[in-house]
């Protein structure tokens, strides 16, 4: 007879049950099926949503016993060892930082506040409290991205000379689009900048190291919207609602330069009439080309051989071999999605928890990082000039 020992559960609970605290939830499920290697899985035990008939009916569909309108409340009960913070960008200061305090590791959406300041306070405490962190930059985990990261890193395509980053989406391109807390300055913060410019601002570091300096220029296409009249998820229309102003960015272009002297594009817009989640990237080296897109997200279009002039690009399916890619596909070419990068972030932040260091996913510092970037954006609009982000641990 072979006998395997048992693995031990992990108590989580998931505070903000909007759309992204369900694919947290749904994370959390999946990762015994994707990862049963494992010693520990997670039991989701609680959820905390000021919505009580939303948070009332997500518990009875993943079987939840435990369910609080205060995540006060959720944060107190002794049981519970990790916590997923995916409410409104304005309170995770507050919550990221009672959540470590209490000792719990924290999973937290991006871009964790609305300043470098509220990131570095969250950080400070994770510190003290010798907790582990996870943050939802998901972007860096597909495993094309991975790939493109080692090639980079291999020289593969020589030094790398210019690169262009994109975030185009249109979930804010109705203008009936309803004007929510992510649209009003002192809940949503710098808008498209917290929204989709944060993600870049990782891939970017992930990809090309640190930026020396950028210049940025910013616009609110969309200056009035209809307000809801109830509580609202992701991107909801409120038609014939009463009209109020926009309060923060649509769009944000920025050049950077690169500590390693290559010179980059960053964009962002959330009002990008024709594109829906339009991401991705494409790098020059001096010896070759990278392109990714999100919407073909398992493969990658290389250049590389030293031709230069006129130098072919092929199509690369990643596969087994890239990242956790076997753990959702059997061989290159089957598609992964959107939530298999959850899973993969999920399963990340718990094994950290259980080694007691971080296991390759982004963390608070990668947070902070990301929110220097994204001030000094503000920062260069504002003084319409050249500014250098503040390097994480200073400030």
């Amino acid at each position: 007879m072979v006998t395997t020992a048992t693995p031990s559960t992990i108590p989580v609970g998931i505070v903000g049950f909007g759309w992204m605290g369900r694919v947290h939830a749904q994370a959390y499920a999946r990762i015994r099926h994707h990862f049963p290697q494992l010693t520990a899985f997670p039991q989701l035990v609680a959820i905390a949503d000021e919505v009580g008939d939303r948070a009332a009916a997500a518990a009875a569909q993943f079987g939840v016993d435990s369910v609080v309108t205060d995540w006060r409340d959720l944060v107190a009960d002794p049981s519970i060892r990790a916590v997923s913070v995916t409410a409104p960008n304005f309170v995770h200061r507050e919550i990221g930082t009672a959540v470590v305090e209490a000792g719990k590791h924290l999973w937290i959406e991006k871009p964790v506040g609305l300043t470098a300041a509220d990131a570095r306070a969250v950080a400070d405490a994770a510190r003290r409290a010798g907790v582990q962190t996870a943050v939802g930059f998901n972007y860096r985990n597909v495993p094309a991205v991975e790939s493109a990261r080692a090639m980079i890193a291999a020289g593969e395509i020589g030094e790398i000379t210019h690169a262009r980053f994109r975030l185009f989406s249109d979930y804010a391109a109705h203008p009936d689009g309803a004007l929510s807390w992510r649209f009003q300055r002192a809940r949503g913060g710098n808008g498209v900048l917290g929204d989709l410019a944060s993600h870049g601002a990782d891939l970017v570091w992930f990809l090309l190291g640190d930026i020396d300096s950028l210049v940025a220029d910013t616009a609110t296409f969309i200056d009035q919207r209809p307000e809801p009249t109830g509580a609202t998820a992701g991107h909801q229309l409120a038609t014939g609602g009463v009209r109020g102003p926009v309060e923060n960015e649509d769009y944000v272009g920025a050049q950077l330069r690169m500590a390693s002297g290559a010179r980059c594009v960053l964009e962002a817009s959330r009002v990008a009439v024709g594109d829906q989640n339009s991401y991705g990237f494409e790098i020059h080296g001096t010896a070759g080309i990278i392109r990714w897109d999100y919407r073909r997200m398992g493969e990658l279009e290389v250049g590389r051989g030293g031709q230069y002039q006129d130098q072919p690009v092929s199509t690369v399916f990643v596969g087994p071999g890239s990242g956790d890619y076997v753990a959702f596909q059997p061989g290159a070419a089957n598609p992964m999605g959107y939530d298999d990068l959850k899973v993969i972030e999920a399963v990340r932040f718990l094994t950290a928890t259980e080694s007691g260091a971080p296991t390759g996913g982004a963390t608070i510092d990668d947070a902070v990082r990301a929110a220097e970037v994204l001030d000094a954006m503000v920062a260069s609009v504002t003084e319409g000039r050249w500014i250098s982000p503040t390097p994480v641990g200073v400030g």
